[in-house]
């Protein structure tokens, strides 16, 4: 993370936005692994763990996605197939590096957030794309 005094004004929206995605995925039961985890061409916002998932404990990977409006087609529509393929990238970096999750089932999710950042409104999209989409 950058630090504070560093922070320009779109840092400080993108992590008020990120925090509450976290604590909103924390409250539905998903544990912390690591934020910002980053790779040479990508980073993922958020990577948890899912230990209520139908596959057992899944590893998830988490973008999460702020548009003040949906004018130009809202945050879903900005995870386009470049920033899937990335985000993949990204996540296969981060299981390289953790080998202890690298048998566990995956997924990708988006957290996409509207309105004010300092309390946005949520929509968490589970499976929202897999790895071979990209």
């Amino acid at each position: 993370m950058v630090p504070a005094d560093r922070r320009t004004p779109r840092r400080i929206r993108g992590d008020a936005v990120e925090a509450a995605a976290l604590a909103h995925l924390q409250a539905r039961g998903l544990r912390l692994i690591s934020r910002n985890a980053a790779a040479r061409d990508g980073e993922v916002d958020l990577v948890m763990l899912d230990a209520h998932a139908r596959d057992g404990h899944a590893v998830v990977f988490v973008e999460v996605r702020y548009r003040a409006s949906s004018a130009f087609g809202g945050g879903l529509a900005s995870v386009d197939a470049g920033k899937r393929r990335r985000l993949v990238r990204a996540a296969q970096a981060f299981l390289q590096q953790h080998p202890e999750h690298a048998d566990a089932p995956c997924r990708f999710d988006v957290v996409v957030a509207s309105g004010d950042p300092a309390t946005p409104v949520l929509e968490w999209l589970q499976d929202a794309f897999r790895a071979d989409d990209a």
